[in-house]
């Protein structure tokens, strides 16, 4: 388990995390949301043992990650972008990373690298960015630590490369307890293979859940009434947002499906329906509620 106490870090008069307090369990797949600036990469390099937190802990298994050896072998950090030694082939950076990892696993290395058909002796600078990318997580799985610690994991990745990480993620799960932790602002991705998410804004933490908890208690709800008052919907329900254009109604509402529709039967509604919000549409509706609105960003 990673365990995330009430960590903060600035850069200078930049505060990039502010309080922080998250939990990660095993052999699940944490999904990192976050607005532009949230301090995803930040909280990642922290988790890794890379920096330092300037106040809180960061425990990987009970150790402090930062000041244990053994807690960091067990963290494997993958950039946005990668840095690899200008010359350096396959095999270089394979040394490389055993040398740091113990437990790197040699022959389940080779068997991706021919699997992906990656060449071994070419030099990486030559390399697309979806076959870095590649690279980058295939060291990763191999240096058999037990979280990996991925930003934007499957950008530059093109479809059958990004089912075919996620094979191995799933695989490498049942296998030896990965705990993969991905950073990303493609949410759709994340939203077909989390077990969990935690929502980052402004350096804190606006909420962290299960994924399959949070979609049954956020509903989308389309009605076309004609005998109600704006002010009653918000009475009814614990809405996160409300659209009204004529007679058609548009909320978002927290809650479970039950209760909901009972309140919506209430109104005596001409039409309604319930609808399954995206992952997407949960990351707008909860952001929203905060003031970070594409109204006033425009605006």
């Amino acid at each position: 388990m990673i365990e995330i106490k009430k960590v903060k870090k600035s850069f200078e008069d930049i505060e990039a995390i502010a309080g922080v307090s998250l939990k990660i369990k095993e052999k699940t797949v944490f999904g990192m949301l976050g607005t532009n600036g949230a301090g995803k990469s930040t909280l990642l390099r922290m988790m890794a043992g890379v920096i330092k937190p300037d106040a809180g802990k960061i425990l990987v298994d009970g150790q402090e990650v930062y000041s244990s050896p053994s807690a960091k072998a067990n963290c494997f950090y993958v950039s946005d972008e990668q840095y690899y030694y200008p010359s350096a082939t396959i095999r270089d950076m394979e040394r490389f990373y055993r040398t740091y990892y113990p437990g790197f696993d040699r022959k389940k290395f080779k068997g991706f690298i021919d699997q992906f058909n990656l060449p071994g002796n070419r030099k990486i600078a030559g390399f697309s960015k979806g076959m870095k990318k590649q690279l980058s997580i295939l060291l990763g799985i191999c240096s058999n630590a037990r979280y990996l610690l991925l930003d934007e994991t499957f950008d530059g990745l093109d479809p059958v490369m990004r089912q075919g990480v996620k094979s191995i993620f799933a695989s490498e799960m049942e296998d030896r307890s990965l705990t993969p932790v991905i950073a990303s602002h493609n949410l759709r991705e994340l939203e077909d293979i989390c077990d969990h998410v935690g929502l980052l804004h402004e350096g804190g933490i606006l909420l962290s859940e299960d994924l399959a908890d949070l979609k049954c208690n956020l509903h989308k709800v389309q009605m076309v009434a004609d005998d109600y008052h704006p002010d009653e919907l918000k009475d009814l329900f614990d809405v996160v947002q409300l659209a009204v254009r004529g007679r058609l109604v548009t909320m978002t509402v927290r809650g479970e499906e039950p209760q909901i529709e009972s309140a919506v039967k209430t109104l005596n509604p001409v039409y309604y329906e319930l609808l399954p919000l995206s992952l997407e549409e949960i990351f707008i509706s909860e952001t929203e509620g905060i003031g970070y609105d594409i109204k006033n960003i425009i605006s």
